[in-house]
């Protein structure tokens, strides 16, 4: 059992017989907002409950999408990986990505277990998607913490990033997602290019 497990365990067990309670919406902090536009080299995003996207710098909206062009109760990340068929050729392991972004959704659930919002997300994409439907049935559970992800932009080609998984202090339920290139690399100049 993984860190991942022993967190969803424990959360479902706390879960027993709580009572449901209304959730507040969530806002990215200012702060955390002027850090990411700082960053402007490689991508960086700032997740909520749910996956939603709450900020995203330059870098991030030229490797995906520009979130913030969306209707709010489209910027999701799992919409994204789901229901947008770009994101399909985007990452090269896409399956591998879209479990992972289930994982992550039933760990939310574990510890947020009557949140609505999370009840309509995965009715939509459950009756949108049968990869979705099947995993989400699985219960598996994830916690990105770091790693490395391939990606077949259409306008630069292939890059190799990194990734780092940060909760930001003060800031429940959030996920700050740096993304890393070896200097000098190949991605890195690809990404300075689909950035320019």
């Amino acid at each position: 059992m993984d860190d991942a497990d022993r967190d969803h365990l424990f959360a479902l067990v706390e879960a027993i017989g709580a009572r449901p309670r209304a959730m507040e919406g969530q806002q990215a902090r200012a702060g955390l907002v002027r850090a990411l536009e700082n960053i402007t080299e490689v991508p960086a995003l700032l997740l909520g409950r749910r996956l939603d996207v709450l900020a995203t710098n330059r870098a991030a909206r030229a490797l995906y999408l520009d979130f913030e062009a969306l209707p709010a109760g489209d910027r999701n990340m799992a919409r994204y990986v789901f229901l947008n068929e770009a994101a399909r050729e985007l990452y090269v392991d896409w399956v591998g990505t879209a479990r992972e972004i289930v994982g992550m959704l039933r760990l939310y659930a574990s510890h947020h277990p009557h949140d609505p919002q999370l009840a309509r997300l995965v009715d939509e994409l459950s009756a949108a998607d049968r990869d979705f439907r099947r995993w989400w049935a699985a219960h598996d559970v994830y916690l990105p913490k770091h790693g490395v992800k391939q990606y077949r932009h259409p306008l630069v080609g292939e890059l190799t990033l990194g990734f780092e998984a940060l909760s930001p202090v003060g800031e429940a339920d959030q996920t700050l997602g740096l993304y890393t290139v070896e200097p000098g690399s190949a991605s890195q100049r690809a990404l300075r290019r689909l950035v320019e």
